[in-house]
C-alpha cells in the first residue's frame, strides 16, 4: 500500500477540488492518504512569488475556472463572501484536531464547506468559533503548540520541495496541482514512464535565463 501527503490549505479551490476529486481519481488503487496541512502564504514566501489571486487578471480567471471546474465535476462550490482571506484559524483548527496535528477526512470536508459551501464569510469569528465547537478538537488551535505545527509543516512541505497547493507526494516525488491527479495515478500504478529517467532529467535541464 503506497502512502501519500495530501498537503493543503483550505484557502484553495484547486485543493477544495482536488480534494473531493482523490477518491475516483484513484479508484482501485491501494493507498492510504495522510492530510498536511500547510500555509500557502509560507510556501509563497519563500518562494518569492505573487499568489494568483494577487496578480489582477489572473485573479478572477482562477474564480471563473475553479468555478467552472466545479460545474463540469458536478462538485458545489460557492465563492467565499471575499477571497483570498486569511486561512490561519482554519489551519490551526484543523491541527488542533489530531494530536499529531494530521486531520482525518471528515475534518478536512467539514472545513472546506465552511469555506467553499454558503457563501459565507470564511474567516468570520463567529462562525469559526461555532465550527471549533462543532469539531471539538483535542488542543487548542490558539496554542503555541498547534502554532509551532502548523509552521513545522509548513517547513517540512518546503523541505520535500512543495511550492504550492494542493500537493502530494509519494515515494519522494511531489505532484502538484489538480490536474495532476491522473499523473499520480499513473505513478502509483507503476507507469511505464516512470521507470526511466525522465523524472529525474527534468531537474537536471539547465535553463536559458541570465542569473540573477
Amino acid at each position: 500500500m503506497k502512502q501519500i501527503t495530501f498537503f493543503l490549505d483550505f484557502l484553495s479551490p484547486y485543493a477544495y477540488l482536488a480534494f473531493k476529486a482523490l477518491p475516483d481519481a484513484l479508484e482501485g488503487l491501494s493507498y492510504a492518504v495522510r492530510y498536511q496541512p500547510v500555509f500557502l502564504g509560507g510556501l509563497l514566501k519563500h518562494s518569492k512569488v505573487l499568489g494568483p489571486a494577487e496578480v489582477p487578471g489572473k485573479r478572477e480567471w482562477v474564480y471563473r475556472q475553479a468555478q467552472w471546474l466545479a460545474h463540469a465535476q458536478g462538485v458545489r462550490l460557492e465563492m467565499p463572501a471575499a477571497h483570498p482571506f486569511n486561512p490561519l484559524g482554519l489551519l490551526r483548527l484543523a491541527v488542533a484536531s489530531d494530536p499529531h496535528g494530521l486531520p482525518n477526512r471528515y475534518v478536512c470536508e467539514t472545513l472546506f464547506r465552511h469555506v467553499w459551501e454558503g457563501g459565507q464569510d470564511a474567516a468570520d469569528a463567529e462562525r469559526l468559533q461555532a465550527l471549533t465547537a462543532e469539531l471539538a478538537p483535542v488542543r487548542d488551535p490558539n496554542s503555541d503548540a498547534v502554532r509551532d505545527q502548523l509552521k513545522a509543516h509548513t517547513e517540512s512541505a518546503i523541505a520535500q520541495g512543495v511550492f504550492g497547493v494542493p500537493s502530494y507526494a509519494v515515494d519522494g516525488k511531489v505532484f502538484w496541482g489538480l490536474d495532476a491527479l491522473p499523473m499520480l495515478r499513473d505513478c502509483l500504478h507503476g507507469g511505464a514512464w516512470f521507470a526511466d529517467s525522465a523524472w529525474a532529467d527534468a531537474s537536471a535541464l539547465p535553463s536559458g535565463l541570465p542569473k540573477r
